[in-house]
């Protein structure tokens, strides 16, 4: 009689959920080598008839204890089956929902975000066998909770492996409350958790269930505002510090005063980090009420390209398409926006007149890793470049790592730096590298762990 042979999943069984991997432990436990070299040579022994009377006995209580390790592997086999079927067929039971406040960095708004406000939220799906796919919205707990009341009864009972359609589902059957705003943030977060799930189930990353690595990693930009020039220079040495190799600053007070201060700060900001560090500048022309217009942006990114920076982002309000046409047209920088805007619908016209050079959805924001993944597809056949927004926390990092590694062309990741929601909300921060570079997740999912302390810590 052979050896029991040894059950394997695919070299992947410390990641077995724990009732699987302790089956796949109990079909494999087995006998020892000596144990087998006393039971092989008494059965040579008796095939040649030379046992005596003892070893026969002996020979009857190995064979006994065979037989009984036998039935009691078929039955974890069994059981084992069970369980993998069970969980590839895993249902929604219920939402966890997080808000996020004492860490939140300035938002450059008129009037500022204080650390105490609560605009992002961890959303959990937990199915009916207990696994944990986690997302997050860049909303309120507020307004998420809200829409999570209006999508539930939509979402409690679905497949938790089919984020793709079951987040369409939701878009589709809110078409008169929804159609964008906190309805689309929310869904936007569950989708994330729901993609995050769909790892967990089938084992494998994000990246590879989005269609497979075009590249396992990509430079990241450190994003900050601006600030007065001593303040400002103080604040890009510390980012150099942490590794980043690329830097975006933006909003106030860039072009809320004259030329020669917009000018003043971008001269600043190369003088410090000198010629070999990226930038790029963000007008924030989605703050209320922006007083300019396509030709102080034409004359802007004029001024940007003397300083070698990489693209100007937001300098006309998001709404305003011809202008940014007209922008992109003529200006010598390449132009950037998206991140306001929610559902694949309204990015189309950005891309399909080539309104821009890059396009940003937020994808805790626009829909998810859904829209964000259709939007960059679309982005692609129109030959324009996909950067994803991510002012938010290290889930929304760790679901735009999966989603620019699945797509053929992208260059960066924002990281918004300094900031808890990024440092502390995940028990393996992400971290620049020596060459400047965030490496993807690996794992099963979106490769990374929620720090249960930290979300006590900042949670509402």
């Amino acid at each position: 009689m052979s050896r029991i042979s040894v059950v394997r999943d695919r070299g992947r069984d410390a990641r077995l959920p724990g009732p699987q991997a302790r089956l796949l432990k109990q079909i494999n436990q087995g006998f020892t080598d000596a144990w087998w070299a006393h039971y092989h040579k008494l059965v040579e022994k008796r095939q040649d008839c030379l046992l005596s009377a003892p070893e026969h006995r002996e020979l009857i209580r190995l064979t006994d204890q065979l037989e009984k390790r036998e039935v009691k592997r078929l039955q974890a086999l069994l059981k084992l089956a069970k369980l993998r079927k069970q969980s590839l067929t895993q249902l929604m039971k219920a939402l966890r929902l997080t808000g996020l406040s004492g860490g939140t960095v300035e938002g450059g708004w008129a009037d500022d975000l204080k650390p105490d406000d609560d605009i992002n939220t961890i959303v959990e799906v937990i199915t009916d066998e207990g696994l944990i796919g986690v997302g997050s919205a860049m909303t309120s707990k507020a307004l998420v909770a809200a829409a999570v009341r209006l999508l539930r009864p939509l979402l409690i009972g679905e497949r938790a492996d089919e984020p793709m359609r079951v987040t369409e589902k939701l878009r589709q059957s809110t078409f008169w409350q929804g159609r964008g705003g906190a309805v689309e943030h929310a869904i936007s977060g569950i989708d994330i958790a729901l993609w995050d799930l769909f790892g967990k189930i089938t084992n494998q990353p994000v990246a590879r269930l989005l269609g497979g690595y075009y590249r396992d990693k990509i430079k990241p930009y450190g994003s900050m505002l601006f600030a007065e020039p001593e303040s400002l220079r103080e604040k890009l040495l510390q980012a150099l510090a942490r590794g980043f190799k690329a830097i975006k600053l933006g909003w106030r007070p860039f072009g809320r005063r004259d030329s020669k201060t917009d000018e003043l700060l971008v001269r600043t900001a190369r003088d410090t980090v000198g010629p070999d560090v990226e930038l790029m500048v963000d007008a924030g022309g989605s703050e209320q009420f922006w007083p300019h217009g396509y030709k102080w942006a034409l004359r802007t990114a004029k001024m940007l390209a003397d300083y070698d920076v990489v693209w100007f982002e937001e300098a006309l309000p998001p709404d305003d398409l011809e202008g940014f046409i007209e922008l992109r047209r003529h200006a010598p920088v390449p132009i950037a926006t998206g991140e306001v805007l929610t559902r694949r619908q309204s990015f189309r016209p950005f891309i399909e007149r080539h309104a821009v050079d890059i396009i940003q959805p937020d994808c805790t924001k626009c829909g998810g890793l859904t829209e964000s993944w259709r939007i960059g597809w679309l982005a692609y056949e129109h030959n324009i470049m996909l950067v994803p927004h991510g002012w938010n926390t290290a889930i929304g990092l760790a679901a735009d790592l999966h989603l620019t590694a699945a797509l053929p062309i992208a260059r960066n990741v924002e990281f918004l730096t300094p900031s808890p929601y990024l440092d502390e909300l995940v028990t393996e921060p992400f971290k620049p590298d020596a060459e400047g570079f965030l490496h993807t997740p690996t794992k099963p999912g979106l490769g990374i762990e929620l720090n249960r302390e930290a979300l006590k810590k900042y949670g509402i």
